[in-house]
């Protein structure tokens, strides 16, 4: 999969439906060392340090985002699902107002997918990929975080989207 996301620098939606595919079941959902050296590269060895200058905070955080990407069924398919969202409501000629909204809400459910990657790595680094049910505990509750923002997007969107949709669908029936 990674040789695939390796051959197209900037996803498309093409490139994102081909992502969608099922990973191979693990016992783990983290990376292994291995090739979580092929997804991540060692540029940060004073990675302690406070970032020099505004560009290379924003190169770790775009480094942050592109980990995710690769390595994060459920951040590609809340991404495509983002971009989906955004253009119909670009197509159906939304308000401003209701694009911010639908934009704001998606943008909260991939930060909270950010941070439930970040809280799950730093989660089994502590533990070294053993089982705890404080590490459980502290998973299941970001995961659900993630999955209560999903639903409040889908509910969001689905208000700021369904009737402009019916509206559509009625006017081309009835012409």
């Amino acid at each position: 999969m990674i040789g695939r996301l390796k051959s197209a620098k900037i996803p498309t939606l093409f490139n994102l439906l081909l992502y969608f595919q099922p990973m191979s079941k693990q016992v783990s959902s983290s990376p292994t060392p291995n090739h979580l050296e092929t997804i991540v590269t060692n540029d940060r060895e004073l990675s302690w340090r406070v970032a020099s200058n505004l560009f290379v905070s924003f190169k770790y955080a775009w480094a942050g985002i592109s980990y995710a990407f690769q390595s994060q069924r459920n951040f590609r398919i809340h991404v495509a699902v983002c971009a989906l969202a955004i253009g119909l409501s670009l197509f159906l000629h939304l308000q401003a107002v209701e694009i911010a909204v639908i934009g704001l809400t998606s943008g909260l459910v991939l930060a909270l997918e950010l941070l439930n990657t970040a809280l799950e790595s730093l989660v089994d680094l502590t533990v070294k990929q053993t089982y705890h049910d404080l590490a459980k505990i502290a998973k299941d509750c970001a995961a659900g975080a993630v999955l209560v923002s999903a639903l409040v997007a889908v509910l969001v969107a689905g208000i700021l989207l369904l009737p402009p949709i019916f509206t559509l669908i009625l006017s081309a029936i009835q012409s």
